[in-house]
């Protein structure tokens, strides 16, 4: 593709977004009702504030997604220790909820405005950012442009390339190198990720590693956690986490093989807590007696699985075992986050469909603090042996501690690449009560 096809493609992505944006507003009211965005705050979509902008200078931030929000939230808590305002924007009901609980008033939080011209203009010509910030792996064509044509610098942090995206980018060399020129910067988690960033025309980039082991540990209520060690008492736990369709069927045909011999309380957390009524369904099919942490269901010795269908308390799960398998691996593809499991003390266990945290798997096996199973019968063994051998799930949960302390340091990383761009918004801000006086 050319650099005239390239710009070609995105005039032609602008005009088709600008006729698509008009009748865009049956989908997001469908979402609405699947609970996927927020009824109350659907003009946010739009790019139309539900908040003033402060005064001064002020940084936008977006993160997609839960992961996002978690792995950006120390590195925004520094950026407001600096006096400088920042907007963050998610594009999940999910993820809202994360960043009210891990940020408070100290942010103001807006849904990003959809990848249409229109919505874009509207949404920067509101709230005039100094800096964007985009976490990961967030790449919309019309954002960019924009930013890019307001000279407002964006940075990518904590960025990273799937193969899959990696492999569709390449295929599209000019139009990468289009929008990618608009970057200032790329601090990316990997050399492998930021090689992919290079060759894709983004410049300068620097690598930081991954800014999800500098993030505090997953918070939990202290009540519930001691109420639920009450009620398990000498009881063997694992977790299924982050899992996605399949993975529930297979930890329940882990726990049918498992439980006679070791009295085991499995406890299952789907990616996507909208799906667990169907997920109790089939469990409940297998013969097995599902607790729901939202009924409030007490843990007796009768009940088989713990269905967590909550959002946010990943940390009172995972303090309840020390087995954990990670899911998306198993079935599905790309894997999910180990670092949380690893910092809360877990032995990990993961399927092989690891590739959007390969980096992370591979030095988490080679310090011995993960295992990848191949199948269920693998997993079922795996379990099995880390909860009757005490001397190796204690060895697996010290490495993914010590592992975890190693890759520390992306946060200091991340700042010091931010520099540039942040501390001449920290003497503005400085400035700015000077100025009105």
């Amino acid at each position: 593709m050319s650099g005239l096809r390239a710009r070609l493609a995105l005039s032609a992505y602008r005009w088709v977004g600008t006729a698509v944006y008009s009748v865009v507003g049956p989908y997001l009211a469908l979402r609405a009702t699947k609970g996927k965005e927020d009824p109350a705050r659907r003009r946010e979509r739009y790019g139309y504030a539900s908040a003033p902008r402060p005064e001064g200078p002020l940084v936008w931030f977006h993160a997609a997604s839960v992961g996002e929000t978690i792995a950006v939230t120390p590195l925004i808590k520094e950026i407001r220790r600096r006096g400088i305002a920042v907007v963050l924007t998610t594009g999940t009901t999910t993820s809202a909820r994360v960043a009210a609980e891990r940020l408070g008033s100290i942010v103001l939080h807006q849904y990003v405005p959809l990848d249409f011209k229109p919505a874009v203009s509207r949404f920067l010509e509101y709230w005039q950012p100094d800096l964007a910030i985009i976490a990961e792996s967030e790449i919309w064509p019309m954002t960019i442009v924009e930013l890019g044509r307001r000279h407002i610098p964006q940075v990518l942090v904590n960025a990273r390339l799937s193969d899959r995206t990696f492999a569709r980018w390449k295929k599209r060399p000019s139009l990468a190198d289009a929008l990618f020129e608009n970057l200032a910067l790329v601090i990316a988690q990997s050399e492998v990720d930021a090689e992919r960033f290079r060759v894709l025309g983004a410049l300068p980039v620097m690598v930081s590693g991954n800014l999800k082991v500098d993030t505090d540990l997953p918070p939990h209520d202290p009540q519930a956690l001691g109420e639920y060690r009450r009620q398990i008492g000498s009881r063997k736990t694992w977790a299924a986490i982050s899992t996605f369709e399949g993975e529930e069927n297979a930890a329940g045909t882990v726990h049918g093989a498992l439980k006679e011999r070791t009295g085991l309380l499995t406890i299952v957390v789907p990616r996507h807590p909208e799906r667990c009524d169907a997920v109790e369904a089939a469990l409940t099919a297998k013969g097995l007696k599902v607790a729901r942490r939202t009924r409030g269901d007490p843990l007796t010795p009768d009940v088989d699985i713990f269905l967590g269908d909550t959002i946010g308390e990943m940390g009172l799960y995972l303090r309840l075992t020390e087995v954990a398998f990670v899911g998306r691996s198993l079935f599905a593809e790309g894997g999910q986050n180990p670092l949380e499991p690893a910092m809360l003390g877990c032995a990990v266990l993961s399927g092989g469909n690891v590739q959007n945290f390969r980096d992370t798997y591979q030095l988490l096996a080679k310090n011995g603090s993960a295992k990848i199973v191949r199948d269920v019968e693998m997993l079922a063994k795996g379990v099995n042996y880390l909860l009757v051998n005490d001397d190796m799930r204690r060895s697996m949960i010290d490495a993914g501690l010590e592992s975890v302390q190693q890759m520390r340091g992306a946060l200091t990383a991340t700042l010091k690449g931010l520099e540039p761009y942040v501390n001449p918004l920290v003497v503005k801000a400085r400035l700015a009560p000077r100025a009105e006086a």
